[in-house]
């Protein structure tokens, strides 16, 4: 099997299982949801990408440094989340502030992890491996994605919060669960949360 990209160090990395599926190892998040009042809610550790600047045009300033280290892979990658970026703006007509444009970025990794798994799935193991570099550099622009477990603590805090919500108001648990990881600025996969609470509702 061709090799897998990996990322190292306190990120983590990235990695593709046989399966097709990606799995991201990570540093446990110690300040998951639902932890004692007295340590408070820390937000989660951020990608490399920590600058005043635009995301927008943070991209652009990294195109033309890849350009001029002769990255072509960083580069090609840089260059599609921005058409990606620019695309979107025409859409709104009006520039994106940073949460839009890493909800973009979002869209963009979800499409690669599932192209991952028709690649792998298809024997084209290269063709996967390059769509996990790819998630690798846009996963730089965005905060750390929550663990397992982080997503796991949020939707039971959630939970106990409301009390005792039964299976019928699954949507305004969602809502609710995803309305505390944006405020504690947590990057989760809608999907898995959406499974968490269906999963905690249904012996209710």
């Amino acid at each position: 099997m061709a090799a897998v990209p990996t990322r190292t160090g306190s990120d983590g990395k990235i990695a593709v299982d046989r399966s097709g599926r990606v799995a991201v190892e990570e540093r446990p998040f110690r300040a998951a949801l639902g932890v004692p009042e007295d340590r408070g809610l820390q937000p989660p550790e951020q990608g490399p990408y920590n600058s005043p600047m635009p995301l927008v045009d943070q991209i652009q300033k990294d195109i033309v440094t890849a350009m001029k280290a002769k990255d072509e892979a960083r580069l090609s990658t840089l260059r599609m989340v921005k058409s990606a970026l620019q695309l979107k703006t025409v859409e709104k007509m009006s520039p994106l502030d940073d949460k839009e444009s890493q909800a973009v970025l979002a869209t963009l990794i979800k499409q690669r992890k599932d192209s991952i798994e028709q690649f792998t799935k298809g024997g084209r193991q290269e063709m996967a491996d390059k769509e996990a570099a790819e998630i690798i550099v846009i996963e730089s622009y965005l905060p750390k994605a929550a663990s397992d477990s982080d997503i796991a603590a949020g939707v039971k805090a959630t939970i106990a919060e409301m009390g005792s919500p039964t299976i019928k108001e699954m949507g305004t648990v969602m809502k609710n669960a995803m309305a505390k990881f944006a405020a504690a600025g947590m990057r989760v996969d809608g999907k898995m949360v959406s499974e968490l609470v269906k999963k905690e509702l249904a012996g209710k």
